[in-house]
């Protein structure tokens, strides 16, 4: 016990090298109900809610929802305005030319330079609530989408033209589903996640090949297709009640929506469920990576001769893509026998995958929320001395920081709600879906036994983790 100990300590502090990549939960052990119960708790919410949605939920009420109510035209103008567009794309490019000089000419210190934090809490992190709550607002503020868009602008006034070649549907989000590896195999895997001047060569690397996909295929096409972080919060954004249509006359207008009804929308493009697995596999390996358990095999690892580092690197790599592809099997076990239950031709695959977006969601919610809120008040410091040259450009060089404003338990609770509340979703999503393709409300709800018994794994799965961390 005195080396599980020890070991869990060392690891704890190799894993998270700074503040910008620590999150957890602290110690849950005094809760006032033994940690069992919620477990069980959180099992029988989903039984409860399947069965209000057998007895209620009959005929479908998100699909085909999507169209809603345009907001104000006054308002619809300024929000669609290209000169709001211009500013908002020319600042975000700003932004991320500040994180570069940082990145590259800032100390190398991640807890002092404004890079780590920018990337992994502002960009990261803080960008979920808001296109959940707002829309896909990453649409105008991508900086990669800023700089295409001023090339193509450039382009067209020097009279030249340019025509993308034709983007090979069989490849469809498999692009944007192995940068987003990448992205979350740096993360968690490399043993300097927050290496300023890594996360600089990074960023450059992902530009240009985001830029190149742009050149050859096309901006739309790319950023729907290729670009993971577009694809990343085009997805979230589903699940927020605003939205942008595109008319018949080809105007664009923003809607106010049923939530979730953006998830109904029916899009088998291949390599979503690859990109939605490492949505939630990555985050489910943060939490396995943090307990005590793997704590001391990596230990092990790490101290076991002069690879050790690289071994460990592999190791984490190795249970990062082991979580991704226990969560696709799953997923597939799930609607192998939801598609024997109802003897369907239908491509059962591509209809469900988006009821896992929630699920998405509230792991990302659960696992990193108090790393926001804790880590994102850093944001306010370095904002006024990026590069941690002892500046303070906007007077909050000294801001009072509270690392205690969430104990423990609120943590903890919340990381239930968010659970347990991301996998009802989930099941709604899902139940709405099957009595929308298999018109029986009764076989409908057979189908959806086995969604049922992968949600309370996904949900049970997930609160094992967060205790565990």
């Amino acid at each position: 016990m005195r080396r599980l100990a020890l070991a869990a300590i060392v690891l704890a502090s190799l894993a998270a090298p700074d503040a910008a990549s620590a999150h957890g939960l602290g110690a849950v052990k005094d809760l006032p109900v033994p940690l069992w119960l919620f477990y069980y708790g959180g099992a029988i919410v989903l039984v409860l809610s399947f069965a209000a949605l057998g007895a209620l939920w009959r005929r479908p009420r998100l699909e085909g929802q999507t169209d809603g109510r345009p907001l104000p035209e006054p308002l619809q103008r300024f929000l669609l305005s290209r000169g709001l567009r211009i500013v908002a794309g020319a600042v975000s490019l700003a932004l991320f030319l500040i994180v570069l000089a940082a990145c590259f000419l800032g100390e190398q210190d991640a807890r002092v330079n404004l890079g780590p934090t920018f990337i992994y809490v502002v960009f990261w992190l803080w960008l979920v609530p808001v296109v959940v709550l707002l829309g896909n607002v990453w649409r105008v503020l991508s900086p990669w989408r800023a700089a295409a868009d001023a090339a193509a602008w450039l382009t067209r006034r020097g009279g030249q033209t340019w025509s993308p070649a034709s983007y090979p549907q069989r490849l469809g989000r498999w692009p944007a589903a192995s940068l987003l590896f990448l992205f979350t195999a740096l993360e968690l895997a490399y043993d300097s996640p927050s290496d300023p001047a890594t996360l600089g060569f990074a960023a450059v690397i992902y530009s240009v090949i985001t830029w190149f996909g742009m050149n050859a295929y096309g901006r739309e096409v790319w950023s729907q297709r290729g670009d993971a972080f577009s694809v990343y919060f085009e997805l979230l954004s589903r699940l927020s009640p605003f939205a942008v249509r595109r008319e018949e006359d080809g105007r664009r207008t923003i809607a106010v929506r049923r939530p979730l009804a953006g998830l109904t929308e029916r899009d088998a493009v291949p390599g979503t469920l690859a990109f939605v697995a490492v949505m939630l596999g990555s985050v489910g390996f943060d939490g396995l990576s943090r307990t005590a358990r793997w704590l001391v095999w990596r230990y092990d690892v790490v101290t076991s001769g002069s690879m050790g580092d690289l071994l460990g690197m592999l190791m984490n790599l190795g249970g990062l893509i082991a979580t991704i592809l226990v969560v696709a099997a799953a997923y597939l076990v799930a609607i192998a026998v939801a598609r024997r239950v109802s003897r369907s031709d239908f491509p059962l695959v591509g209809l469900f995958v988006f009821s896992l977006v929630p699920i998405a969601l509230a792991y990302n919610v659960a696992h990193y929320f108090s790393l926001l809120i804790n880590q994102g008040q850093y944001a306010i410091r370095l904002a006024s001395d990026p590069l941690g040259r002892g500046w303070d450009l906007f007077g909050t060089a000294d801001f009072p920081t509270k690392l205690s404003v969430l104990s423990p338990k609120t943590i903890w609770y919340a990381q239930v709600a968010a659970l347990v509340t991301g996998h009802v979703l989930g099941l709604v999503l899902a139940h709405d879906r099957a009595v929308s393709v298999f018109q029986s409300a009764r076989l409908a709800l057979r189908t959806q036994y086995a969604m049922l018994a992968l949600m309370v794994l996904y949900t049970v799965g997930g609160l094992w983790l967060l205790s565990q961390g």
